[in-house]
Parts: structure tokens; sequence; C-alpha cells
């Protein structure tokens, strides 16, 4: 793997987008699952097209779809209250920075198949002095070579989640490529999500943890350990077919969605490869979109965060032993239990501000593969490559370009386990189904 050259910049960049015509001035509350802890970070694509848009193209069509979603060009501010974040929509603007990369399409899909620390080029590195300081939208157009380009834009996940940011991409897509009204109109309010008062938190929330009650000698904390070691990204892709061969492991006793089997399997394996105590008890913690799950449901255009972590438990030896079944269980159990009431209990929970997610023992899967993401076309075609700019050690499920029933899995660790968790993740493509059949022919 080799690293990419550097990123040539000309004239003054970056610039600074702001909205075609004049938008609201006022301060939007975010709701406590906007603004815990867990969520202050950047959200980072990485797009790879063959075609190009001319920058003015774009800044146009980006000034004019801000108009509506003003709030991306606003600045995130601590409230007067002093523990929540809220959105200053002062109209400031959204970072746009243009470049040049002396490489081909062609070049970037072979010199560097996974992320690496020399993709972060391709993104414009705002200075600041904390994750607050940073406008909620950085964008990067990185011009090719060959007349292709990579689009990388950073979007603060406190002002909207996964599917928040695949219905802003597709609004500035479509503003790029026709006349006609989005759409989708996003609605910006957050108090559809409230906490009740007083606070009722109804449900044990197994997946977070008060940070004033953690006893920090009683468990292992595999978060910590991982992030301590330097880390290399593992990616393996699951077709269709593949896909159907893991569903079909816990056939026909138990019916299960590809999310499903998938996530059971690579939790699994996960376990298996980090060579854990078969008696320690590990969480699985996997987004639940919630927008149809309450009564009444969230508005069309919600594009905060609308969704929860669902927890899923086992101990490692009940986890490793036999196949997916009884993980898939755990999962099937964990998302049955997100209701409204659930949902409502989270939200209470969360006022409490010592409480934080526990990723002390937990596998954490984010799933971007059936958002839409790989879908964006901003006039010049689909992209060749969707994925995230960085890896990290929470699981990420991503979208494979130009075939919508291929998930590519993507998560970062220590080298030795990589090489582990790429063994146990394949060998039940390989291993008894392959002798199976060998016996069989035979």
């Amino acid at each position: 793997m080799q690293e990419l050259p550097d990123c040539l910049y000309e004239g003054n960049q970056p610039t600074l987008i702001t909205p075609s015509s004049p938008t609201p001035n006022h301060s939007l509350y975010l709701s406590n699952l906007d603004d815990h802890h867990f969520l202050r970070f950047s959200i980072k694509y990485l797009y790879l097209f063959q075609k190009s848009i001319s920058p003015l193209t774009l800044k146009d069509s980006l000034s004019r779809v801000l108009v509506d979603y003003y709030p991306f060009v606003g600045r995130i501010r601590v409230s007067d209250e002093g523990s929540k974040l809220e959105v200053d929509c002062n109209g400031e603007g959204a970072v746009f920075a243009e470049a040049f990369m002396d490489i081909t399409c062609q070049d970037f899909v072979q010199l560097s198949p996974k992320p690496n620390k020399s993709w972060r080029k391709l993104l414009f590195k705002v200075q600041a002095q904390s994750f607050l300081d940073i406008p909620p939208l950085v964008i990067q157009v990185t011009y090719l070579r060959c007349g292709g380009m990579i689009l990388c834009t950073a979007i603060n996940h406190c002002l909207c989640d996964g599917i928040g940011t695949s219905q802003f991409l597709h609004a500035w897509a479509h503003e790029t490529t026709s006349q006609a009204h989005l759409p989708t109109r996003p609605f910006h309010s957050r108090h559809v999500l409230d906490p009740r008062n007083p606070p009722r938190v109804t449900h044990s929330h197994p997946g977070f943890t008060r940070t004033t009650t953690v006893d920090k000698s009683s468990t292992f904390d595999i978060c910590k350990h991982l992030q301590s070691q330097p880390l290399a990204p593992a990616t393996l892709t699951f077709t269709q077919s593949h896909l159907l061969r893991l569903k079909k492991t816990c056939a026909p006793s138990l019916k299960c969605t590809t999310f499903e089997a998938l996530a059971a399997h690579t939790w699994r394996s996960w376990a298996q490869s980090l060579e854990l105590p078969l008696t320690m008890l590990v969480k699985l913690l996997f987004s639940v979109n919630m927008r149809e799950r309450l009564t009444p449901e969230l508005p069309q255009g919600y594009y905060g965060n609308g969704f929860v972590l669902a927890c899923a438990e086992s101990k490692v030896q009940d986890l490793v032993n036999g196949n997916i079944y009884h993980a898939v269980k755990s999962i099937q159990e964990a998302k049955s239990r997100i209701t409204d009431e659930y949902v409502r209990s989270t939200i209470d929970l969360l006022e409490d501000k010592t409480v934080k997610t526990d990723v002390s023992c937990s596998l954490v899967i984010s799933q971007w593969a059936k958002l839409g993401l790989e879908e964006l076309d901003l006039g010049g075609g689909k992209p060749m490559y969707m994925g995230p700019l960085t890896s990290d050690i929470y699981c990420l499920f991503l979208p494979v370009a130009r075939d919508s029933d291929a998930i590519r899995v993507q998560i970062s660790l220590p080298e030795d386990v990589v090489k582990r968790l790429e063994y146990c993740m394949v060998k039940f493509l390989d291993g008894k189904d392959n002798e199976d059949e060998n016996s069989r022919a035979k």
C-alpha cells in the first residue's frame, strides 16, 4: 500500500460558502440523542467519481441547498445552560476547498485499497482548538489527472445521523442536476425528542454506564487496550451469495435479516480473533433507526439523530461455540426492545450528563450500507468508490459501489488480530461447507 501524493491548492483556500438567500437567525436546540458525548465527532465520507464537476457548479448548487439546510452553515456552541449543545444558526458558512492531486482514479484504487493516513490529505484540516470550533460542514473536492474527482465531506454528527447526511448529500446532488424543488424538505426542530418532565427511566439500558460509578479495576477495557496499539484496517466484502450462505447457517430453525446474520457473524469473529476469556461478558452495540418506531413517527425529512444503540450481550463462550444462532437470537431480542417507550426512556436517561456509552467491552457496528450513500450522483454518474475517510475500532457495514446487494465490513484492529479476524470471517466459506461438498463429490 503506497501513500498518496500531496494535494496542490491554488489561490486562497478554503472559501466559505454561504446560503444564496437570507436564512433564519436563531438557536437550534439539539436533542439528548444529538448532543451526548459519543457523537461529538464528524462523519467523514470519501467519494471517487470517474467524471468531475466544475467547482463553480458545485459551489453554486451548495449555496442554494444551504438555504434549506441553513443549520449546516451555523456554528455549534454550548448553550447558556452550560451542559447542552445547540446550533447558532448565524449563516457563517460551510468550508469548501478545491485541490489537485497528480493521480488517476485507477491509481487511487490500486495504490490505496484501504484507508490510510495519507487519505487525510483529501480533506482540508481546519485549525481549531476544540471540536466545537470546527464548522459543521467541511468539504474538499480534489481533481485528478484523468478528469475524475474525489469528494470528501465532514458533517458534524451532533447535527445529523447517517440517514440525515444521506438526505443532505442527495439534496445537494438534486440542486446540482435539477431545477425542481427538493423532493424532501428538511425538518429542523428537535423538540419532538424532548425529555419528559420529570424524566422517567423506565427500562434498563445496558449500552450505557455512569462515569461516576465505573469500577475501573473490575473489567478489562477492550476499547482502551486496542487504542493503545498501532491499528491496521481490515476490509472484507460479502457478496449476495456469501450473505445467503451465512443466513442459511441459521435456517430453517431461525429466520433472520441480512444485517442480523452479518452482525452476528462479525461479533462472533471479533470475539474469537481477540482471544477473549470465555467467561467474559461482551456487548454488541448497533444503531437502530427509530423514526418509524415512535408514536407518532418522526416527521418526514427529520435529519437529526433518529437512532438509538441497541445492546446485545453474551458471554464469550456462548458466542464462539457452535454457529451464529445464539448471536442472531441475542441481536433480535435487542432490536425488539426498541419501542417508543424505550426510546423515551433513553432520552430521559441522557438528561444525566454523567451517562456515557459503554464501549469498554463492546463491539460497535454502524450501518452505512442501506442509506443510499453509494447512489449519489452530482451530474457525472454514480461513484466508483464510496467509504469512510478513516478507519477506527468501530465497525462499519459499507455499501459496495455498483453492487447494491454486497456489503463491505471495515474495522481497524492490531495487525495480528486483523489476520485472525479475516480468517474467522471467511472460514465459513471454505471450511466445513467445502469439506461437505468434497465428501458428497466422492
